[in-house]
């Protein structure tokens, strides 16, 4: 006989023989509930310990969704602040570019005008003192000053044709080319070079004197001065005596 099926005999022998002994014997039906009850109660006191670890998880999940709905909070509410701020650090950005644009433009307007300023105040000047120096030599001297002007057709002087400028003293025979100006820098110390050199070209008769006239002379002009034999006035503390130049300040 095959052994499942003489398992299945004596499970259903034990079953008869346990069913007769529940309904005969008081002790054995007392016994088997008294197991029953204790097997049910230690159920009980497992399912009511699973309930709490239930409930206790359920109340630290709960717990921590509120932490994290306040984490999420503030982190909205830091990140609104944030925008905020940026917001208004571009608006100060924006309004501080158009205070240094507002500035520079200023700046250029009040650079443009002291420079217009300095330039009509620099040729005012200049006439002011050919006119004084011209009423002196001719009234008190009999020195004859004039202001010569002559078109350089050919760019000579100037790189291009324009009208060249220069003041003449012609005294006993003696011919002075002489520059008054404001300031005088290198370029103009060349540039008034190559006037006298178009004057002397021009008119066929070279100069026996070349002057200078300027409170402001650039160093480099000075030096440029001494190597083409120009004779420089201008403050003394600026000006380097030497052989081929007269050095004053006039009085």
């Amino acid at each position: 006989m095959p052994a499942t099926k003489q398992t299945d005999q004596i499970r259903s022998m034990i079953r008869s023989e346990l069913m007769r002994l529940l309904e005969e014997d008081e002790s054995c039906r007392q016994s088997i509930t008294e197991i029953a009850s204790a097997k049910y109660a230690e159920k009980e006191r497992l399912e009511d310990r699973i309930d709490r670890v239930l409930d206790e998880l359920k109340a630290e999940r709960e717990r921590q969704d509120k932490l994290w709905e306040e984490d999420q909070e503030k982190w909205r509410e830091s990140q609104r602040k944030w925008e905020e701020n940026q917001k208004k650090w571009e608006e100060n950005q924006k309004v501080i570019r158009e205070m240094v644009a507002s500035i520079k433009a200023l700046d250029r307007r009040i650079e443009s005008s002291i420079g217009a300023l300095g330039a009509r105040w620099g040729m005012q000047s200049e006439a002011s003192f050919r006119n004084g120096l011209k009423a002196i030599l001719e009234d008190s001297f009999k020195v004859k000053v004039e202001r010569y002007q002559d078109f350089d057709e050919q760019g000579s002087v100037f790189g291009k044709p324009d009208q060249v400028e220069l003041d003449v003293i012609i005294s006993n025979g003696i011919l002075i080319l002489c520059e008054i100006k404001s300031s005088m820098s290198k370029s103009d110390m060349y540039a008034f070079w190559r006037k006298k050199a178009f004057y002397e070209q021009r008119h066929g008769h070279k100069a026996d004197r070349t002057i200078v006239i300027s409170p402001m002379v650039d160093f480099k002009a000075q030096t440029a001065a001494q190597h083409l034999g120009v004779e420089v006035y201008s403050f003394a503390d600026e000006v380097e005596l030497g052989e081929s130049q007269k050095h004053s300040t006039p009085s």
